[in-house]
């Protein structure tokens, strides 16, 4: 974004973060619960999954988990790049990282849509590999800005924030903000479960609508984006 102006608001980061966690649930409870039982963002989660399919000899669960790990890898080397190359104000090699995830979840829902929300073989592979590559992208852009903060990943944040509230850390702004982007992942993942109950076609919708709120206040021209929290 732009250097900062005499006349423009700031809007800090954190509130972003936790907007883009809202998209990241969903997009987790999509692949999830349609797109062969692996998660979009949490590799490591994925990685166990690999192993019961190594396990249980599960060729149809160890081909997903492997399409979803290539998948975030890819979009996190392509967000790593793109932000290494845009350079700076903080926030604009974000906001190009996360145009390109909204290519990506475009891409989504459109092949959710045309296909019935309940896509299978090549579409399902298709599907997973860009919902695991928009949360890469995302992972990457969130990091370029500097921020403690994640909107994918999460073991580490709850680790922290726990470890923050037992010993008297929870008076500390990153661990409030810590336990809002958790709360909020987990409410993405509800909100897209409950469509998929009742309008599975809108579940794209949640991490569209919240990545184009947070893409739309970054390139505002009567705003500009404060430090994240912890970033130098």
């Amino acid at each position: 974004m732009p250097g900062a102006g005499g006349d423009r608001r700031e809007v800090p980061f954190p509130p972003l973060a936790v907007v883009l966690a809202v998209g990241a649930g969903a997009v987790d409870a999509a692949c999830f619960a349609r797109l062969g039982q692996v998660f979009a963002g949490v590799m490591t989660g994925n990685l166990t999954l690999l192993g019961l399919a190594a396990a249980n000899t599960s060729g149809s669960l160890a081909a997903h988990v492997v399409v979803a790990l290539v998948s975030y890898v890819a979009g996190t080397a392509l967000g790593s790049l793109v932000a290494a190359s845009v350079g700076v104000p903080r926030w604009r090699p974000v906001t190009a990282v996360l145009l390109i995830e909204l290519a990506a979840l475009t891409g989504f829902t459109v092949g959710w849509v045309l296909t019935g929300s309940r896509p299978a073989g090549a579409a399902q592979f298709g599907l997973l590999a860009l919902g695991t590559l928009a949360m890469g992208l995302q992972a990457a852009g969130v990091r370029s800005s500097g921020t403690k903060l994640s909107t994918t990943y999460l073991t580490g944040t709850l680790t922290t924030a726990v470890a923050d509230l037992a010993t008297g850390g929870q008076s500390h702004p990153h661990t409030r903000w810590s336990l809002a982007v958790l709360v909020a992942h987990v409410a993405g993942a509800a909100t897209a479960g409950g469509l998929l109950l009742v309008v599975p076609a809108a579940v794209p919708a949640v991490p569209v609508a919240a990545l184009l709120g947070v893409v739309a206040l970054a390139v505002a021209p009567t705003l500009r984006v404060g430090p994240a929290p912890g970033a130098p």
